[in-house]
C-alpha cells in the first residue's frame, strides 16, 4: 500500500488508540530525523579534521538516507510527515482532517526537541545548549524559501501522481539541498530544535524567526502554484 493511502487511512481514524499510535509515530520519526541531522553533523565535523565540505557531505548523506528509511518505516502508521508544514498543507488539501494536523504539529515539535538532546548526549555534548551558529541574511532566507517551496511542491505533486516515488524523491531532494542552497531546513520543527544544539547543525535562536517566515512563505507559494499545476484526481 502506498504512502498516500496510508496517510489517508491515518486521517480517517477517529478512535483514540489509533490517533495515539499515529502521534507516537510522528514524534518518534521526527526525533530520529533530528538525531540523524545533529548526530551526523557532530561526527562528521569531528572526523573531517577541519574540512567543512567533507563534514557537510557526511551530514547530507546521513540525513537523506535516514529520511528515506523513516518515511518507508513509519508511513503506514502516521503518513510520515515529520514536518508541520507538510501536515498543515495536506490538511488544507483535505488529505487528512484538520484536527489530525492540529495534533501532529505538537508531536513533531516535541519529537524534534527530544531528538536534539539524544543526539548531543550520544556524543558527550550538553543535551541542550543554545546555538551560536550564525544563519541570517537575505541569501539565507531566499534559500530557505526556495528549498521549502520545492519540498512542498514535491509532496503536493508526488503524493497525488507518483505516490510510490514520494519517499525517495523527498529524501534525495533534502540530501541534495545541503549543497544547492545556502540552507536546508524546510521544516519549522527542525529549525526550532536546531536552536538547542551548539554544534555543526545549530542555528542561533535569534535567527530562527527569519527561517520560519521564509518557510511559511515558501509553503504558501508552493500551494498557490501547485494547486493549479496538479489537477484534482479524486
Amino acid at each position: 500500500m502506498d504512502a498516500l493511502s496510508e496517510l489517508r487511512r491515518a486521517g480517517d481514524r477517529t478512535d483514540r488508540p489509533s490517533l495515539a499510535r499515529s502521534l507516537v509515530a510522528e514524534g518518534l520519526g521526527t526525533a530520529y530525523l533530528l538525531i540523524a541531522i545533529v548526530g551526523s553533523g557532530i561526527l562528521g565535523e569531528r572526523l573531517a579534521a577541519g574540512n567543512v565540505a567533507l563534514a557537510l557531505l557526511a551530514n547530507a548523506l546521513s540525513t537523506g538516507a535516514a529520511l528515506y528509511a523513516l518515511i518507508v518505516w513509519l508511513a503506514p502508521l502516521s503518513g510520515a510527515h515529520f514536518n508541520p508544514l507538510v501536515s498543515l498543507v495536506l490538511a488544507f488539501r483535505g488529505d487528512i482532517a484538520p484536527r489530525i494536523a492540529g495534533f501532529y504539529v505538537p508531536a513533531q515539535l516535541v519529537g524534534a526537541i527530544a531528538g536534539v538532546a539524544i543526539a548531543d548526549a550520544m556524543f558527550d555534548m550538553p543535551p541542550y545548549a543554545l546555538s551560536s551558529h550564525l544563519r541570517s541574511g537575505p541569501s539565507q532566507w531566499l534559500s530557505e524559501f526556495l528549498v521549502t517551496f520545492g519540498l512542498i511542491g514535491m509532496v503536493w505533486t508526488c503524493s497525488r501522481m507518483r505516490p510510490v516515488a514520494l519517499a525517495g524523491a523527498v529524501a534525495a531532494y533534502i540530501g541534495a539541498g545541503f549543497w544547492f542552497t545556502a540552507t536546508d531546513f524546510a521544516n519549522p520543527a527542525v529549525a526550532l530544535a536546531r536552536a538547542f544544539t551548539d554544534t555543526f547543525s545549530g542555528i542561533r535562536p535569534i535567527d530562527v524567526p527569519g527561517f520560519l517566515v521564509a518557510e511559511m512563505l515558501g509553503a504558501v507559494a508552493a500551494v498557490a502554484l501547485f494547486r493549479w499545476l496538479v489537477p484534482d484526481l479524486r
